[in-house]
C-alpha cells in the first residue's frame, strides 16, 4: 500500500559542468599550459592570503576566507583565457565567422552562408534591431559578394540600414574575436516587429548548406556560479 501510494521521486539532475569540461578541453589543446596555471593562481592568491593572515596574527581564519578568493581568481582567469582559446580554434576554419555570429543569444538571427564561391569566399547575413549585418570571410572578392547582397537586401526590404563587414585582421576588417562586440555597438534602429517583418521577408531567401566549426564559443562558456 505505501509503495503503491507513494509519489515519484524527482529526479536527481547531474551537474551542469559539461559546459565547463567542453570549454577546459578547448583551452587544453590551444594553451596546453592551462591546469598549471590555474593551479599557480590557486596556490599564489591563497599565499597571499595566508601571508596576510600571519602579519595580522589570524592566519587560520585569513587563510580560510583566501581560499574562495583563490578559487574565484582562478575561474576569472579561466575564462579570459578560455574565451580567446575557443576563437583561435576555430580560427582559419570555413564557416568560423557563421560561428561566432550563431553563438549571440539574443537579439540577432543568422543566416549562414548567403553566397558562397569556389574559392569558399562567403557571405553571412544577420538580422537584428540595427538592421542587417552582411558579413563576408575569405579573399578580398568577398566585398563584392557582399554588394551584391547588399542589392537583394534593398530590394526586398528598402530602407533598412544594411552593415557591411569582413572579417580578418587588415585595416577596415573586424578580428574575429570581436565580431560579437563590434555588432553589439551597431545602434538599435528598427523597433521588434519591424525586425520580425525583416526577417520574414528575407526568410525566403535562405542560405546554402555549410559545414560549421563545432566547440564552445565565449558567450557559450559557463562556469560553476561561485
Amino acid at each position: 500500500m505505501f509503495n503503491r501510494n507513494k509519489a515519484k521521486e524527482p529526479k536527481i539532475k547531474a551537474p551542469r559542468f559539461q559546459a565547463f569540461r567542453d570549454a577546459y578541453s578547448v583551452t587544453k589543446s590551444v594553451r596546453p599550459w592551462i591546469g598549471i596555471a590555474i593551479a599557480a593562481i590557486f596556490v599564489v592568491v591563497l599565499a597571499i592570503g595566508i601571508g596576510i593572515g600571519i602579519s595580522v596574527g589570524h592566519p587560520v581564519y585569513v587563510g580560510f576566507i583566501s581560499v574562495p578568493l583563490s578559487v574565484l581568481a582562478s575561474l576569472v582567469f579561466f575564462t579570459r583565457i578560455a574565451a580567446s582559446s575557443a576563437y583561435v580554434s576555430i580560427e582559419g576554419q570555413i564557416g568560423a565567422g557563421a560561428s561566432v555570429l550563431m553563438a549571440i543569444r539574443k537579439g540577432w538571427t543568422t543566416t549562414p552562408a548567403v553566397a558562397v564561391t569556389r574559392n569558399q569566399d562567403m557571405v553571412h547575413r544577420s538580422v537584428g534591431r540595427a538592421g542587417v549585418v552582411l558579413t563576408g570571410e575569405g579573399t578580398p572578392a568577398v566585398r563584392a559578394m557582399i554588394s551584391d547582397e547588399k542589392k537583394k537586401v534593398n530590394r526586398l526590404a528598402p530602407g533598412v540600414p544594411v552593415f557591411e563587414v569582413v572579417v580578418g585582421e587588415n585595416n577596415g576588417e573586424v578580428p574575429l574575436r570581436k565580431l560579437q562586440k563590434h555588432l553589439a555597438k551597431l545602434p538599435k534602429k528598427l523597433s521588434a516587429h519591424q525586425m520580425r517583418e525583416v526577417r520574414a521577408r528575407l526568410k525566403a531567401v535562405g542560405g546554402l548548406s555549410m559545414p560549421i566549426p563545432k566547440g564552445p564559443m565565449p558567450k557559450g562558456i559557463r562556469v560553476p556560479k561561485r
